[in-house]
């Protein structure tokens, strides 16, 4: 067995597997996450999605099929009527800037100017030549709410391929378990779920999983200050701002990485109720609330699998 720390996409990355050739498998795996980091990026202006965001108003983009999938994924994700989830917020993302050095509070104007322009459905995609076209000048598309999730699930993918015994991916909050976990009798990894009030590194709880995601968004990651007002890099695509919930962190436990990334953004846009109820509906998808005023509550299925 064998870890990797990887310091990209804006975060730190854990990476474990053990496997006869456990090195190799690590290799190969940081290999893939920086060839889909220079790819997929939003902020990178040589990347293969920046091509599109270039092109926008002007002419289609033929990509490669992974990026073509997840835009595809992303789309359909982002016309469900009531999601938070929106990949056409490139424009608003770049406006705001929060979690950057230069974030701002833009003006009324400048956001009425960007709002017909985060229009999913201005994004046309062509099957058969597997080329992206946005519509109108000044889009962008920006897959960070799903990317991760995607890249986790890709990487365990490679590792069970390589018929890995077990490992162990943590993108940056974004966690994908797969087989036992060493030294633990019931073979079940123990996920720490960050406090959205403390500083990183405490936990309110601990999920035991087994080949599953733990996903965790919360309006605490990336935030600036502006007038006394704190605001959070989760957007309303109606209004322009961030979106105004009594959720402080929302975790997602899944099967597939990318499931988690999809639903802590489609279930941001309610509040903490609504996301619980909605939780307790799905198959397969298990999730934990906790909100601004520090309660926190867990759906059905996470009984069994949650220490507090």
């Amino acid at each position: 067995m064998s870890e990797k720390t990887l310091h990209l996409m804006g975060t730190v990355i854990k990476l474990w597997v053990q496997h006869p050739e456990a090195d190799e498998l690590l290799a190969k795996a940081e290999a893939r996450l920086r060839d889909f980091e220079q790819r997929f990026s939003a902020n990178a202006e040589d990347s293969e999605l920046m091509k599109i965001n270039h092109q926008a108003g002007l002419g289609p983009v033929k990509v490669a099929a992974d990026l073509f999938e997840l835009i595809k994924i992303g789309k359909e994700q982002s016309l469900i009527s009531d999601s938070a989830l929106n990949i056409a917020i490139g424009p608003l993302i770049q406006e705001w800037r929060v979690g950057f050095t230069d974030a701002k509070y833009p003006s009324v104007e400048k956001i009425q100017e960007l709002l017909p322009l985060i229009d999913p459905l201005a994004i046309h995609l062509d099957e058969g030549n597997q080329t992206v076209y946005l519509a109108h000048a000044g889009m962008a598309i920006d897959l960070g709410a799903l990317a991760k999730g995607y890249f986790a699930d890709q990487i365990i993918a490679d590792f069970k391929a390589a018929q890995a015994e077990a490992a162990f991916i943590d993108l940056g909050g974004n966690v994908l378990t797969y087989g036992p976990a060493p030294q633990r009798a019931e073979g079940r990894w123990r996920i720490g779920i960050q406090n959205p009030f403390l500083p990183r590194g405490n936990y309110v709880a601990v999920v035991k999983a087994q080949n599953e995601s733990v996903v965790t968004s919360g309006i605490y990651e990336r935030k600036f200050e502006w007038q006394g007002q704190t605001y959070h890099h989760i957007f309303d695509s109606r209004t322009g701002y961030p979106i105004q919930t009594d959720l402080a962190s929302l975790t997602i436990v899944s099967d597939k990485s990318l499931d988690g990334e999809i639903w802590t953004t489609r279930l941001f846009g309610k509040n903490a109720q609504e996301a619980l109820t909605e939780l307790n509906r799905l198959e397969g998808i298990d999730g934990i609330v906790i909100t601004t005023d520090q309660q926190m509550a867990y759906s059905d299925g996470l009984k069994t699998k949650i220490e507090i």
